[in-house]
């Protein structure tokens, strides 16, 4: 049976990955494994920018892809960015495997506030959710509860709910 598997990329909070390895098990009805050994990122460093490049880190992913994988998600504590934006909270092959996600600028202490894990944990699976749904061909939804809605800032995020809405949750039974 095919399987979601979680590559960490750099040093992950364990804790965190295994709580988003059950939700996501529990969202999609798809078996979950975190893997191991993690990837290093160091590569997809911008020296200046003191970023990681996600195009690159997602081309790097491709070697983990096997036999056995339904969809391969990147976990990240690390800053990362494209180079026409000034950062991404994750970035997708759109109707692909692969995708990648970063809690960085999900964490509370990012913005000067109190750590709170709960929120942490929400905002990084609605990310997930939502970037998973782009390897499923979803495009960005115009309802804002959507976890496919855009999000250009954490508040955006924060008014998700972490599941499709109907109309993507129909393309994408479709396509899975």
């Amino acid at each position: 049976m095919k399987k979601l598997q979680l590559l960490p990329v750099g040093n992950v909070d364990a804790r965190l990955l295994e709580w988003l390895r059950q939700a996501l098990h529990e969202k999609f009805h798809v078996p979950a494994e975190i893997l191991s050994p993690t990837l290093d990122p160091s590569l997809t460093l911008h020296a200046e920018r003191q970023q990681y490049h996600s195009s690159e880190i997602l081309a790097d992913m491709q070697r983990y892809i096997n036999g056995s994988t339904w969809r391969l998600l990147g976990i990240t504590g690390l800053d990362l960015y494209i180079p026409i934006l000034t950062f991404v909270f994750g970035e997708a092959q759109m109707g692909g495997s692969s995708a990648v996600v970063s809690y960085h600028r999900l964490r509370q202490e990012f913005y000067g506030l109190p750590a709170d894990m709960d929120m942490l944990a929400n905002r990084l699976l609605i990310e997930s959710v939502h970037e998973l749904g782009h390897t499923l061909h979803l495009t960005h939804c115009h309802d804002y509860r959507c976890a496919m809605a855009a999000s250009h800032a954490v508040e955006w995020i924060d008014i998700k709910d972490s599941g499709f809405c109907e109309d993507c949750l129909a393309r994408a039974l479709q396509t899975a």
